[in-house]
């Protein structure tokens, strides 16, 4: 019995000692990128406003009182189309007193020419002199004169009853109305703001110190805060000649050249503005969070072909909001992580996570 016991108590110290085989430590996802990726790298994004091209601000050419406006913000118009019409109860005497004076005209023209070939022919029977038939000329000169005066008058009053309508001078859509039917508004005065929409533009400005990456033509793409799945592709259109004197930066113009019905005016958009000099001088722009110190040494973690991941010292450039260009220690094609980089342990088994494309 004591011996059964005794086995017993073997067979379970025995049993107490076996240790359970610890369990394979699974690998831990990394955020990384590719060393020279032109999504991102080599490139400056800055912030934008979409813009039409071309904004017209449209008004009556005389003054008077609104009695219609037929359109309202948002409104698509078509060349041609009626905006808004004044009132034309003053044009309309205007004219009136303008054909007036027309029909006044030619009778005092009629009765000069009459008096005139009268005076000629007293003339030519020596009855009166060469002066008086001077003195009737000039009066039928004047009479010409005149009546040439009010038929330009009477014009210009028949053209203010075209002027009393307001009509679009080219297919847009209107951005602002400034006018109401009631309101009295003085000739070129602003009623209504048109902007053409065929023609569609990112209004960007870029820091002076980022200005030499930047050239008219150069292209670009282009991201809308809204729909940031979708790129748009573009070029720099304008770049103006001298900085904002209140931020420094240059205004500059990128003209997109795919922009669809999702593109509206007023809307954020990021511009990406691709840079070969960098690349050129094989110079890589990485996340500040990519780059760690170690003793003075500055590191970044490259993850090799068995995902693992291995430290190596660079040589740090300029730093930026954009990131640190990194101008030695790292080659085109390779992956870095970008992201709990202080984490890391040399030989580390990682899951790379590809960052997506700005």
């Amino acid at each position: 019995m004591n011996v059964k016991l005794l086995f017993m108590v073997f067979f379970a110290v025995l049993a107490g000692c076996h240790k359970p085989a610890e369990p394979a430590i699974a690998p831990r996802p990394a955020l990384t990128m590719v060393v020279g990726d032109p999504g991102v790298s080599g490139s400056m994004v800055l912030v934008g406003e979409v813009r039409p091209r071309f904004e017209a601000s449209q008004g009556f050419r005389i003054g008077g009182k609104v009695i219609e406006r037929r359109v309202d913000v948002g409104a698509s118009v078509k060349k041609g189309q009626l905006i808004a019409r004044l009132d034309t109860a003053d044009v309309n005497l205007n004219v009136a007193a303008a054909m007036a004076d027309v029909r006044a005209a030619e009778a005092s023209h009629a009765l000069a020419v009459a008096e005139f070939e009268r005076q000629r022919q007293l003339y030519a029977r020596k009855f009166i002199s060469a002066s008086a038939l001077d003195i009737r000329d000039a009066e039928l000169k004047t009479s010409a004169a005149r009546l040439a005066q009010v038929k330009a008058q009477a014009n210009v009053s028949g053209n203010q009853m075209q002027y009393a309508s307001l009509t679009a001078d080219r297919d847009g859509v209107v951005t602002m109305v400034r006018a109401e039917p009631g309101q009295v508004v003085q000739a070129g005065e602003v009623v209504v703001q048109l902007a053409n929409l065929r023609e569609t533009e990112v209004l960007v400005a870029v820091p002076e110190s980022r200005m030499a990456e930047v050239a008219v033509g150069a292209p670009v793409t282009v991201k809308m805060w809204a729909n940031p799945n979708k790129t748009y592709a573009g070029h720099v259109r304008e770049i103006a000649p001298a900085a904002d004197s209140a931020t420094r930066a240059f205004n500059v113009r990128v003209s997109l050249t795919d922009a669809d019905a999702m593109v509206k005016f007023g809307m954020t958009a990021g511009v990406k503005f691709k840079s070969q000099q960098a690349q050129q001088a094989q110079q890589w722009l990485i996340p500040l969070a990519a780059l760690t110190e170690n003793n003075g040494k500055k590191l970044v973690w490259v993850i090799d072909a068995g995902n693992r991941a291995q430290p190596r010292e660079v040589t740090a450039g300029d730093f930026s909001e954009q990131g640190v260009l990194i101008t030695g220690g790292l080659q085109a094609g390779e992956k870095i992580a970008i992201a709990g980089v202080h984490t890391l342990v040399k030989g580390q088994l990682v899951t790379p996570v590809t960052r997506a494309t700005p």
